[in-house]
């Protein structure tokens, strides 16, 4: 579905953007500018200069790298309203990761990290607002590390269903639904197991009556019972 916010609606939806002044924030608005790509595109590669700062607006965008034997790892996926780019704030010279479409017509803010970083100096309820952000999104990893070093190939799995719900989950009656387009590769990729083990986990959650689930979609029929 094709986003109809301007950038003025999507921007004032986004929290730290809702501390600035009505100049600070002409500022910003003057100073982004709206992207779009089609699934598969980069949005950066590593080694790029880190100069810029996303927000995306519609679609889906993975945040990964590759380890030495080519295998891709996924660091993150990334929702609409969702910030990424902004290591550069905190000293990132050159990417590290990418930053890749998930679908068509994914469309983002990009805007220069300076412009940031003066209203982070300018304004103290503004820098407080983006270190939450940077901290969550911190603390996010930090789960997922956890998880990967401890817990065993389906807990793992589970827990990427229960931080999806935590994060991006709709409540349609007693159920959750979460909205992706991620293929079961991808949630290997995401969780460090199979493809194989990732189907037959959700395969068997599908037969308890916890899960169901498609290409696009997956709904959490119980939360509580979900392990």
């Amino acid at each position: 579905m094709k986003s109809k916010k301007s950038i003025t609606e999507f921007l004032k939806e986004i929290p730290l953007f809702q501390v600035l002044g009505d100049e600070d924030f002409a500022q910003v608005l003057a100073a982004c500018q709206e992207k779009k790509i089609s699934r598969y595109s980069y949005v950066y590669m590593p080694d790029e200069k880190a100069e810029k700062v996303y927000f995306m607006k519609q679609g889906y965008v993975k945040i990964g790298t590759h380890s030495k034997d080519g295998k891709e790892v996924i660091k993150s996926v990334l929702y609409p309203n969702s910030m990424f780019g902004e290591l550069c704030l905190v000293g990132e010279q050159k990417r590290l990761d990418f930053a890749q479409a998930m679908n068509n017509e994914v469309r983002y803010l990009e805007m220069d990290a300076s412009l940031l970083a003066d209203l982070m100096l300018k304004h103290h309820e503004f820098s407080l607002k983006l270190f939450s952000m940077i901290g969550d999104r911190l603390m996010s990893a930090e789960r997922r590390l956890e998880s990967m070093v401890l817990k065993d190939a389906r807990s793992r799995i589970i827990e990427f269903l229960k931080e999806s719900v935590r994060q991006y989950g709709q409540r349609i009656g007693y159920e959750m639904l979460i909205r992706h387009s991620l293929t079961q590769q991808d949630i290997a990729n995401i969780t460090g197991t199979s493809r194989q083990t990732v189907t037959s986990v959700l395969n068997d959650l599908k037969k308890s009556n916890l899960i169901y689930f498609n290409r696009r979609s997956i709904l959490i029929r119980d939360m509580g019972n979900l392990a």
